[in-house]
C-alpha cells in the first residue's frame, strides 16, 4: 500500500487547517454558552424553578451535546476541506 498526499502532510498548510478549526471551537463554545443560557431560560419559563442539581445537569447535556456536535462536523469539513478523505487506499474500490 503506498499513502497518498494529502494538504495536511504539509506542515503550513496543517497549522493553518488546526488553526482554523481551533477558532471554530472557540465560537462554538460561545454557541454552547448561548444555548445553555436559552434552554435554562425557556426551561424555568415553562416549568417554573427548577433545583440547582437539575441545572447544572441540564446545563453540561445542553453545553456538551452542542460542542460534540460542533466538534464532529468540523472534523469532518477539516478532513474533507483538505484532502485527507481522498488520501486513503479503498480497499473496496475494486469490488464493486
Amino acid at each position: 500500500m503506498d499513502s497518498r498526499y494529502s494538504k495536511l502532510d504539509e506542515p503550513d498548510y496543517a497549522a493553518f487547517a488546526w488553526a482554523r478549526y481551533k477558532a471554530l471551537m472557540r465560537w462554538m463554545t460561545l454557541a454552547s454558552v448561548l444555548a445553555v443560557v436559552a434552554g435554562l431560560l425557556i426551561l424555568h419559563w415553562v416549568s417554573g424553578p427548577i433545583p440547582p442539581l437539575m441545572m447544572v445537569f441540564t446545563a453540561g447535556g445542553i453545553f456538551f451535546s452542542v460542542l460534540l456536535g460542533a466538534a464532529l462536523m468540523g472534523l469532518v469539513f477539516l478532513s474533507a476541506g483538505s484532502g485527507h478523505d481522498d488520501a486513503i487506499d479503498d480497499p473496496f474500490k475494486d469490488t464493486i
